[in-house]
């Protein structure tokens, strides 16, 4: 009895002792995330002038940059701690605006029905994580069940977790049988996507409810898509007064909105509707393009995706149907990419991540330049662009004061070869270095 007790005891003191020390730890961790850091390189470029600047002084204090000048400027602040980063050429954070961060490139098709809430969880961990050291500092989760990238966001803010910036939908909106429902049970087991609702009514009381359970943005199915069973990649799914009703209720709460759009019809139904983004516009006409260039709605085109699909997605899981469609779908959406580009529509970087694997975002980059883009015009996609979809300007997208410190750097000019990005050296996010 009395060695019990001297057990406990001492268990009390031992835990006490990791608590203080853990204190002390979490302590000296904040003071350093806080503390002011001067970061020195050989070049940064802005990439709202698409200027270089030779020898930057970027000074960082806490989350934010307080100032920008040069080292012939101005002398290394000796209250700084200095970052040297000799060779290496300075980035805002990349954006990425259209990514399923919960999910798997290896888990397509029926092999999705055998992946738990749990999983899904587990998955987004590893995935932001592995994201954010791709120099991915903010993204746009368009879709996840059972409000997951909710709870991921949150981990991430409350600092529980590494991961970028997350901007997050809930479970998108989908009328039953389409492209956001899950059609891959027979009719016995009810089965039935969270997000699915039909008519005007019951779609305003789903935007509510994704609000509810703390939803960034909307997103909803404007047509069938490509990796879901038994719909249409062409064809109009939610009426004009249901997409509508849900642009409405969103905006009436300052949410923004994306509608997943691949066929001609449903990207102008959703564009009149007043969507923010229409995802993917593969099949574009000179109509879409003009409606688009009225009422300012931005693209966003996953235009890297098809050579992954076709080579690797058998073994994943996917569908035959889907593959079928992927190939028709792939080559006419790089042809709308291009001509988009030419139209001058504004652009952003949304690459679908988990159809292929999460941290191979910057990838895209070389796809939006070999069919049309300036290196400039795509780094701009995936940087300030993407900020202002986000409405998030004044914070995010570009290296200016008063912004947060979202800041990559690599080796060379990006200007001359964008796929130098997919090779990020150093990742800060938040004035916290994550990756050097």
């Amino acid at each position: 009895m009395q060695l019990a007790v001297q057990c406990r005891q001492s268990f009390k003191v031992l835990r006490q002792s990791l608590y203080l020390a853990g204190a002390a730890v979490l302590a000296a961790l904040s003071h350093s995330t806080l503390a002011k850091t001067a970061i020195t390189a050989d070049a940064m470029i802005d990439v709202i002038s698409g200027k270089i600047i030779q020898s930057p002084l970027i000074i960082v204090d806490g989350e934010t940059i307080t100032d920008i000048t040069t080292t012939a400027q101005q002398a290394i602040p000796a209250d700084a701690t200095h970052i040297n980063l000799a060779g290496k050429t300075l980035l805002p954070g990349l954006m990425d605006m259209h990514t399923h961060i919960t999910g798997s490139h290896e888990i397509h098709g029926y092999n999705r029905l055998l992946v738990t809430p749990g999983k899904s969880a587990i998955l987004g961990v590893k995935n932001a994580e592995t994201t954010l050291m791709a120099g991915i500092t903010t993204i746009r989760n368009v879709g996840a069940a059972g409000f997951i990238d909710v709870d991921l966001r949150n981990a991430i803010n409350e600092g529980l977790i590494p991961g970028p910036r997350l901007f997050v939908s809930g479970p998108p909106l989908g009328i039953t049988g389409g492209h956001c429902d899950n059609n891959l049970l027979p009719q016995q087991y009810h089965q039935k996507a969270e997000g699915v609702a039909d008519g005007p009514w019951s779609v305003r009381e789903k935007v509510r409810e994704n609000i509810k359970y703390g939803a960034d943005l909307i997103k909803f199915c404007a047509t069938g898509g490509v990796l879901s069973k038994g719909t249409k990649v062409g064809v109009q799914q939610y009426t004009l007064e249901e997409m509508q009703a849900i642009v409405d209720e969103a905006h009436r709460r300052r949410l923004t909105v994306a509608a997943h759009a691949h066929g001609t019809d449903g990207i102008k139904s959703a564009i009149k509707a007043g969507v923010d983004s229409v995802e993917h516009a593969s099949f574009l006409d000179d109509e879409a393009i003009k409606l688009a260039k009225k009422h300012h709605t931005v693209f966003s085109m996953d235009i890297y995706v098809t050579e992954f699909i076709l080579s690797e997605g058998e073994k994943a899981g996917i569908l035959q149907e889907s593959l079928d469609k992927e190939r028709v779908v792939g080559k006419r959406q790089r042809n709308s990419f291009t001509q988009a580009v030419k139209a001058g529509i504004p652009m952003v970087m949304g690459t679908d991540a988990s159809i292929y694997p999460h941290g191979d975002n910057p990838k895209q980059l070389s796809r939006m330049v070999q069919f049309g883009m300036t290196p400039l015009q795509a780094l701009q996609a995936a940087t300030i662009n993407g900020a202002k979809l986000l409405g998030k300007e004044s914070q995010l997208g570009s290296l200016e004061n008063g912004k947060f410190a979202d800041i990559i750097a690599v080796s060379g000019n990006p200007l001359d070869d964008v796929s130098l990005l997919e090779h990020v050296e150093f990742v800060m996010k938040g004035g916290e270095v994550y990756k050097n």
